[in-house]
């Protein structure tokens, strides 16, 4: 009998989760929503972007299933005056292409959505009525992925029992701004449809047609109105979401939701990335941050995802990081901006966010990962030159001060946080590892007066000083407190975690998901306060796996991922709230696949072509498999982690359809592997 009623209850749980879920897992890369299923009206917003054109789509459906669109779209070349971090020219359109339409000279106004479909496209179908004829309205909504313009395809079948003549008015709107708005003159933004007369047809039962419309801007000064083929757009966009999704970087596991969200993140993430006169470059989005990267989102965040993905634009967006920030570094070692804004015409910042440690960081780990000699030996002094940097402004603990954090001054960081010290120390043994594999390998004009063993040795002191000078009960949790004189939890404790700091690991996990700190929606900033940061909860379920605590970590990656990829706003994670309004910022979806790749995987790069992994299991799980690797390779590779036994794993890396390498590894066992 008790058997029977634990089951019913598990079975009751999951149609309470069932029912909760607005939107469902279509495919691997796909979820959808269908209207009879959660309460109207709803309403929701979702970015996407190209080289040259950002949108965010504010959609919606009311009570009577009608479909709403205003389009937020983005224009990050075309600046505004004064030309500073936002400003990207950021026009509003609500134009209705379908305004007007009639079949059989009546008009088609009852219509009702039916279902909803995100897969890197926004797909919304559903039925008109007009003169006794039902037909089907598939619209298809997307950015293009070269030009500063946003694509629409719309599709009719005549779904009824006679033929029906159905006609679409013409639409060509025009709107431009004044020549002292922008620092190219005037800005003109054209809505129109692709034909210029009344597009007709007829269409017997069964039949269908298909219309294009399209948003575009230029500078009327010295661009052109463009030739906008909606179709070619089209493919273009899903060759590219076929390239992140089906062919780089697969993760394969037993929960489909966790699968369904790292395809999608790979979107997002990779999506947002924009042509300037700098190179291409990563931004972060939002309708206020495009043709500008940040020492955090990109430096630190993003870029050593990229090699992982192997995107080759991603890659790119990074160089022009790196790049960029090579002619900051300064011989008075004043600290460097946050961020290179327009374009990479200007910069930004007004104090020290601990930048220098997060530069390091991501750089040291994206060369070693990349495995590329020249681009080492090109980045190699910005690394040099942070690692410097951090270490002049050791305080008398011993630890990194600097005048904030991330946050830049939101909440309260100290003289010293414990986040831009756990950045540094990762950054001396990552940095540790790259100088030795640049002198073993000899490499032509590299010179540096640097010490591996030193590094080394700056990096053991840290840790030791992190722990005397961090190391604290905080509302009666054994973990850490974010800086001196801090005595109320915050969810950056999780970071030492992630840098392969484990000292006070159980305390902190219990601290990260105590009720002070998680709530739905991951973890607030700090506890007693309602703002919550994605990015933190990204960094702790990551922490969370690293340390060994794979079953929790997957009880609050599951919940935190439907909420996210499933629940009200979908579908990738987001950057704050109420700050934002929960946009989704693309580095934070790099974030989430870095759970998987340096979490649960344990990825770690030791060389150009060698790397440690601790692989950890959840026991729910038998196995699970990243495939399609790019980081520390020359062609890609696949790694899979099955249960072998009790407490043990066979670990295989796979190479071109063969195994190259089989370890068997007790849980949270570190292998070291060569390729």
């Amino acid at each position: 009998m008790k058997q029977i009623i634990l089951l019913l209850s598990i079975l009751a749980a999951f149609t309470v989760q069932a029912r909760e879920n607005r939107w469902y897992v279509n495919n691997a890369h796909s979820v959808q929503w269908e209207t009879s299923k959660g309460k109207l009206p709803y309403t929701d917003h979702i970015e996407m972007s190209g080289l040259r054109a950002s949108v965010v789509y504010y959609w919606g459906v009311n009570e009577k299933k009608q479909f709403t669109m205003n389009r937020h779209l983005v224009f990050p070349m075309l600046r505004t005056v004064p030309n500073d971090t936002h400003a990207s020219w950021m026009p509003r359109c609500d134009v209705d292409f379908l305004k007007g339409m009639t079949a059989n000279k009546r008009s088609l106004t009852e219509q009702e959505v039916k279902v909803v479909t995100i897969d890197g496209l926004l797909t919304v179908y559903g039925t008109l009525k007009g003169d006794g004829n039902d037909f089907e309205l598939t619209r298809i909504f997307f950015p293009s992925t070269q030009a500063a313009a946003v694509c629409e395809k719309y599709t009719i079948r005549n779904t009824g029992n006679k033929k029906a003549t159905v006609i679409v008015p013409a639409l060509r709107s025009v709107r431009t701004t004044n020549k002292e708005e922008g620092t190219r003159g005037s800005y003109c933004l054209l809505a129109q449809t692709e034909f210029q007369e009344d597009w007709k047809a007829t269409l017997e039962p069964g039949e269908s047609t298909t219309f294009y419309a399209s948003v575009q801007a230029y500078a009327l000064a010295d661009e052109k109105e463009a030739l906008i083929d909606v179709e070619a757009e089209l493919k273009q966009r899903g060759s590219f979401v076929e390239e992140v999704t089906r062919q780089n970087l697969q993760f394969t596991c037993p929960d489909n939701t966790i699968n369904t969200l790292f395809q999608m993140s790979k979107i997002r993430a990779s999506e947002s990335i924009f042509e300037t006169r700098s190179g291409l470059m990563h931004a972060p989005g939002g309708e206020s941050y495009y043709a500008a990267m940040w020492c955090n989102d990109q430096a630190e965040y993003v870029n050593p995802f990229f090699p992982f993905l192997g995107y080759y634009k991603g890659n790119e967006s990074a160089m022009t990081t790196w790049r960029c920030y090579l002619k900051l570094i300064n011989p008075e070692y004043k600290y460097v901006p946050w961020s290179i804004i327009c374009g990479g015409d200007d910069v930004y910042g007004r104090f020290d966010r601990g930048d220098a440690a997060m530069l390091a960081y991501g750089a040291s780990r994206y060369c070693l990962e990349r495995g590329d000699v020249e681009t080492a030996r090109e980045v190699w002094p910005l690394i040099e030159w942070c690692l410097e940097y951090c270490h002049r402004k050791l305080n008398q603990h011993g630890v990194v001060a600097s005048d904030a954090d991330e946050l830049e001054g939101r909440l309260p960081a100290g003289d010293a946080n414990l986040c831009t010290s756990s950045l540094y120390y990762d950054a001396l043994i990552s940095s540790a590892y790259l100088l030795e594999e640049l002198r073993d390998l000899n490499v032509k004009g590299f010179k540096s007066d640097a010490n591996a063993a030193t590094y080394r040795k700056q990096a053991a002191a840290l840790r030791r000083n992190i722990d005397k000078f961090f190391h604290a009960t905080v509302e009666g949790y054994d973990t850490y407190r974010y800086y001196e004189g801090n005595d109320v939890l915050r969810s950056w404790i999780c970071i030492p975690l992630t840098m392969g700091i484990y000292d006070r690991a159980e305390g902190t996990l219990e601290a990260m998901f105590s009720p002070q700190l998680w709530t739905e929606n991951g973890m607030l900033s700090q506890s007693g306060d309602k703002i919550f940061w994605d990015r933190s909860t990204l960094y702790g379920l990551r922490g969370a796996f690293a340390a060994g605590y794979a079953d929790k970590a997957l009880e609050y990656l599951q919940k935190f991922s439907n909420i996210r990829l499933l629940g009200e706003h979908v579908p990738y994670v987001v950057e704050a709230w109420p700050e934002g309004g929960q946009r989704h910022l693309s580095a934070e979806s790099g974030l989430y696949c870095r759970i998987i790749t340096e979490g649960l995987l344990g990825f770690r790069p030791t060389g150009f072509r060698s790397f440690t992994l601790t692989p950890q299991m959840p026991s729910a799980w038998n196995g699970y498999r990243l495939g399609n690797i790019y980081a520390c390779t020359d062609k890609p590779f696949g790694i899979e982690v099955i249960r072998k036994g009790s407490g043990k794993l066979a670990v295989k890396v796979v190479k071109q359809h063969k195994t190259l390498k089989t370890y068997t590894v007790r849980l949270g066992q570190t292998v070291r592997v060569s390729m």
